[in-house]
């Protein structure tokens, strides 16, 4: 069944929400590395960051890359061709609003 226009506004908003939770998330970390790389410069610093920590901040970081990515497609889709938003790249049925509620950005109904 096709999202009906009360379905889509919830997940545009939806979509939005998520943007602005990995956007804010990716900029913590920017702050966080150019804090990093200033107390390795000579800066010192009460609590020293192990590297382990710093891979997974990393590693975070480009997971939350990716969902970004992940999320300004959809928008595109949602905004320029409504047709293809919500609907599975694999079958080409619609993915059901339950699981877009979950994940706005689903590409696929799996």
């Amino acid at each position: 069944m096709a999202l009906t226009a009360t379905q889509r506004k919830h997940l545009e908003a939806r979509l939005l929400e998520e943007r602005t939770r990995v956007a804010d998330a990716l900029a913590r970390y920017a702050r966080a590395t150019r804090e990093t790389l200033q107390e390795a410069s000579g800066d010192l610093s009460a609590f020293p960051v192990h590297m382990a920590d710093q891979g997974m901040d990393a590693l975070n970081a480009a997971r939350e890359t990716g969902e970004l990515a992940e999320i300004d497609a959809a928008l595109e889709r949602l905004y320029k061709r409504p047709d293809d938003y919500g609907r599975c790249e694999r079958s080409g049925k619609p993915i059901p609003f339950e699981r877009l509620d979950l994940v706005p950005w689903a590409r696929t109904c799996d």
